[in-house]
């Protein structure tokens, strides 16, 4: 099921269970599980051709096509001056005019001869990464095109995402959405120290529920492959009190036999310093994330041969948060101190006392009429 006739069709793929996961898929999880960032990453871990030009149609780029090809080029070419103006680097003809755009992830991957390109071509790649989600928030400030608009093609696309995860029979008991309301909105925003609206990532939010725990890992990782690249994931927003990576690979060896190849050691997260949101209760246990969808906007822009733009990008970026629990511990969340109910109250009480602080705040109106006494 495809929910926007101009995004490239994705080669249909196997669930993929926890015990067949490998060093790729560990290091991707890692990166969701911490909230980190493919900057930090020193190689790639595409094997083939066929994988890398999934992962381009999964970026919504379409290597087939023309129009598309040409943009990569363009990110490309933009990437390779940056680096030789800034850092006068030297570039390689091999990976600065790649016979195809794949070369690069196969360079980086260390999948393709010459070995010695990896470095350089990691770096290429990083710095078209930061670009391409330049363009796909530009794009977005120059189309008109309301917020409303935006937030339901990406409905639109997820939930199409939903239907084709309960047609293949994955562990889901709950997928639900919603969208924050106005006055949600404006709690949050005097609730947070950073009072900016675009710094709000779940505007429009996706909850999902598993059978259990280790469920969680195989409706992430197919997430990735189906709906949203793994380095479209918002570096810093991720809220993980749900699964801890240490523990993960004490709890399955043949990941654990990857520990010495990952691009991090394993007490990285034990070192780093992660906030819990203070209004959750102390058992609260959820893992939550944002990342940017891509959308193709071709429906908004004039035909490629029509359009007269210098920068012909036509994939925007739209942000969405995930929550994702398993069925016994979404239970536990709605019980006493935890529930929803218990997270408004301490959260808006916040707001009272932000609002108020060093004010005098006008007394309610009595609750009595006018000429009557108060024992009336």
């Amino acid at each position: 099921m495809k929910a926007n006739p101009f995004e490239p069709l994705l080669p249909d793929l196997p669930v993929r269970t926890v015990q067949e996961m490998a060093l790729k898929e560990l290091e991707r999880i890692r990166l969701i599980l911490r909230g980190g960032s493919v900057i930090e990453w020193r190689r790639l871990h595409f094997r083939t051709r066929d994988e890398v030009d999934r992962f381009l149609r999964l970026c919504l780029i379409n290597p087939d096509d023309p129009v598309d090809q040409a943009w990569a080029r363009v990110i490309l070419s933009d990437a390779v001056d940056y680096l030789r103006r800034t850092f006068d680097y030297r570039v390689s003809d091999a990976v600065a005019q790649p016979a195809e755009i794949h070369d690069l992830f196969l360079y980086a991957s260390v999948m393709k001869e010459p070995v010695r390109y990896r470095r350089i071509a990691c770096v290429v790649l990083k710095v078209m990464h930061v670009i391409q989600h330049m363009e796909g928030r530009d794009i977005l400030y120059r189309l008109a095109m309301s917020e409303a608009e935006l937030q339901a093609l990406i409905t639109e696309k997820v939930l199409a995402v939903a239907e084709e995860m309960r047609g293949k029979g994955l562990p889901i008991v709950e997928f639900s959405h919603s969208h924050k309301t106005h006055q949600s909105i404006i709690t949050k925003l005097l609730a947070k120290k950073e009072t900016i609206a675009a710094q709000l990532y779940d505007k429009t939010r996706f909850r999902i529920v598993t059978r259990t725990r280790d469920d969680v890992l195989v409706v992430l990782y197919f997430l990735t492959q189906r709906l949203f690249p793994f380095n479209f994931v918002v570096p810093g927003q991720t809220q993980n009190s749900l699964i801890n990576f240490k523990s993960l690979l004490s709890q399955y060896p043949h990941l654990a036999h990857h520990s010495e190849q990952l691009h991090l050691d394993l007490d990285y997260e034990t070192r780093q310093r992660h906030e819990k949101n203070k209004f959750s209760g102390k058992d609260y246990r959820m893992l939550s994330f944002a990342a940017d969808i891509p959308i193709r906007l071709d429906a908004f822009l004039p035909p490629p041969e029509h359009d007269n733009r210098a920068r012909k990008s036509r994939i925007g970026f739209a942000l969405a948060e995930f929550q994702i629990v398993d069925q016994q511990t979404a239970i536990q969340n709605e019980e006493g101190e935890n529930s929803h109910q218990a997270y408004k109250s301490r959260q808006r009480a916040q707001v009272l006392r932000r609002l108020s602080r060093g004010l005098v705040v006008p007394r309610r109106q009595p609750r009595w009429k006018l000429g009557q006494r108060p024992e009336d």
